[in-house]
């Protein structure tokens, strides 16, 4: 297992990592952080893992950037993780604003780089952005994701990150129910989708 006793594990991210979470209180939010930290917590209780979300709905890779300082560095964590990418898509589709593969590789290498430098050779999680078909549009934005799907990819192979592909997870899972009952608008994950994420980041990290 990656996480050691007393460590601090760090969520990053967008909405899907947000989930709702309460700022002022500090909350893990209603979707994957809160139920990592609940497995975890209920089978290693003697471990006193600290869980920390900082994902904020609306995000891009440009905006860890901004603050990667004050939600990362400045935290500590003992173990990171990351997802992020799909609003990167999202807004070239509902906002004309689009930001090219290598935008988003160069935002995503700014984090990593700055990690490494401050934080060292800790443990880094990268979960690869998913889209579904659903509804029908979703399928358009392929195009944009799927290179920036690669470069995540590519990412993980140069900072020696654990990687977990979600969008093909997600999409094996759609074989065998629609994809409506992982993310009903193909993005944000139903109950079903975050314990599914839940249970991918759980077996890599060794828990």
């Amino acid at each position: 297992m990656i996480i050691s006793k007393n460590a601090t594990v760090l969520f990053q991210g967008d909405s899907i990592t947000d989930c709702g979470r309460d700022r002022e209180k500090d909350t893990l939010g209603s979707g994957y952080p809160s139920l990592v930290a609940a497995m975890v917590g209920s089978k290693y209780p003697h471990l006193g893992i600290k869980f920390i979300n900082r994902g904020i709905s609306g995000n891009r890779a440009k905006d860890l950037c901004e603050r990667w300082d004050k939600d990362c560095i400045d935290l500590k964590p003992d173990v990171l993780s990351i997802l992020i990418g799909i609003n990167d898509t999202w807004r070239r589709y509902d906002s004309n604003d689009p930001t090219s593969a290598d935008e988003y590789y160069e935002n995503y290498k700014q984090i990593l780089s700055k990690t490494r430098e401050k934080l060292g050779d800790i443990p880094i999680i990268i979960m690869e952005p998913f889209v579904l078909p659903c509804p029908q549009d979703r399928i358009s934005w392929r195009e944009d994701l799927d290179p920036k799907i690669q470069k995540t990819r590519q990412l993980a192979r140069e900072f020696g990150c654990i990687y977990i592909p979600l969008d093909g997870i997600f999409a094996q899972n759609s074989i065998v129910v629609e994809p409506t009952f992982w993310a009903a608008d193909g993005v944000h994950p139903s109950p079903q989708g975050h314990a599914l994420i839940a249970r991918h980041w759980m077996d890599a990290a060794g828990c």
